[in-house]
């Protein structure tokens, strides 16, 4: 024991006489550190954002969509083939209809969107329509209303020219004034204003309080002038037969398109747990391979540390044979060094972390001054992974430069000086 605390005193000596030479090497551990830490903790909270967002519908929730035959519901393919124009017009009213009439279905919406030109008085302004079911308030949780009601089936069965306004949309055209029961004009007709949706803010790319909702079939007819539709969402009575329901709404959406062969599927059936299964995936293979290249800033100081170590055994070749004839033995050079490589790296890992902490402080900051309240956290694991690849990089690097100083012969260091 006296002879590993007499090694640590050593070599906490040695590195506070050669400051200037230990700063610079603690700096590109430090800088190794910081990344490591900053690609963990961004990558976890711009994760839990999403996934944040996704779980702000409800994990209940399955999503029928139209899709490109024989292209992947998720794959590239698909959505180059829908921003590139191609048209499938298979899904219908009645396909929602059907769906509404399977087991465990407790509500399903129909819907689709576009952009139209809204105009209030000579006010005017260029909205996202959203035209859906009756029930789609039942079906997102996040949906609310903070003034009238949502519309009926009655409404959307009879084309009523209703819209129910977001908070942006009120702003523009009424400012304090009350929007219930006047009328805002879209594709050059009247829509009565019947409820204004409580203030929702940015999900998934989408700003709620920028939307305009219509009955589906209203949009269908008066302003789109067609007879399908873009997706149907779908909420469970049991969360836990979600993947029996996914299968069934599958295999009722091949029965009424007469498909047989499911490469032809014009339709892609995705639940919420699927969408943040995927979400999972995505981003742990991305954190995976930033963290493969975010560490070879710590192989680089750990090459720093080795070169550092060399110069050290060769300036002090001396001192390692005095102390050997004197009847130190290998291994408690072998020590010496090894701890100063350990104190490098530690004492930069902690300075790497507390610099982390305070940079993820300022990113949390900039973007929630951005509108994007994410929260970028130190947790637990980047502060292991950081500190433990920076030990280990330490010890790696630094056993080999101590090993040669530890089989010096005292005869031939004493001789160098």
């Amino acid at each position: 024991m006296h002879e590993l605390i007499v090694s640590i005193k050593l070599a906490i000596k040695n590195l506070r006489s050669n400051l200037g030479r230990t700063t610079l090497t603690l700096i590109g551990v430090v800088i190794g550190v910081i990344a490591v830490i900053l690609v963990s903790s961004l990558g976890q909270g711009v994760k839990d954002y999403i996934l944040g967002q996704i779980s702000s519908f409800g994990t209940n929730l399955i999503q029928v969509e139209i899709k490109v035959p024989a292209a992947g519901k998720a794959s590239t393919q698909n959505a180059i083939g829908q921003a590139t124009g191609i048209q499938i017009t298979t899904m219908t009213i009645a396909d929602a209809k059907e769906i509404g009439k399977l087991p465990n279905v407790a509500a399903y919406a129909a819907g689709t969107l576009t952009q139209e030109l809204a105009s209030y008085q000579n006010t005017n302004k260029r909205c996202l329509l959203f035209g859906v079911g009756s029930q789609y308030s039942q079906i997102d949780q996040s949906t609310k209303l903070s003034e009238g009601e949502f519309f009926t089936q009655d409404e959307d069965d009879s084309l009523a020219q209703v819209a129910i306004i977001g908070s942006d949309i009120r702003d523009v055209f009424f400012g304090n004034d009350d929007p219930l029961g006047k009328n805002i004009r879209i594709n050059n007709q009247n829509y009565k204003v019947i409820g204004l949706a409580a203030e929702r803010g940015a999900v998934a790319g989408m700003n709620y309080d920028d939307l305009i909702y219509i009955p589906v079939q209203t949009m269908q007819k008066k302003i789109l002038g067609i007879n399908y539709i873009r997706f149907v969402m779908v909420k469970v009575q049991d969360e836990s037969m979600i993947d029996e329901t996914v299968a069934d709404i599958t295999d009722e959406m091949r029965r009424l398109h007469n498909i047989n062969d499911p490469n032809k599927d014009d339709f892609g059936v995705t639940s919420m747990k699927e969408v943040e299964a995927t979400i999972e995936s995505v981003f742990g293979t991305i954190n995976i391979l930033l963290l493969a290249l975010t560490s070879i800033s710590l192989i680089v100081g750990g090459v720093g540390i080795m070169n550092v170590m060399y110069v050290a055994v060769a300036e002090r070749t001396f001192e390692i044979g005095l102390r050997k004839a004197v009847g130190a033995k290998a291994k408690n050079i072998l020590r010496q060094f090894l701890w100063e490589a350990i104190f490098i790296t530690f004492f930069g890992g902690l300075i790497g972390i507390i610099s982390g902490y305070f940079l993820l402080v300022l990113f949390s900051c900039a973007m929630a001054t951005l509108g994007y309240p994410i929260s970028f956290g130190l947790n637990f694991s980047a502060i292991s992974l950081a500190v433990g690849f920076s030990v280990v990089t330490g010890v790696i690097f630094g056993y080999y430069p101590a090993r040669a100083a530890s089989r010096l012969s005292p005869m031939e260091a004493l001789r160098k000086d």
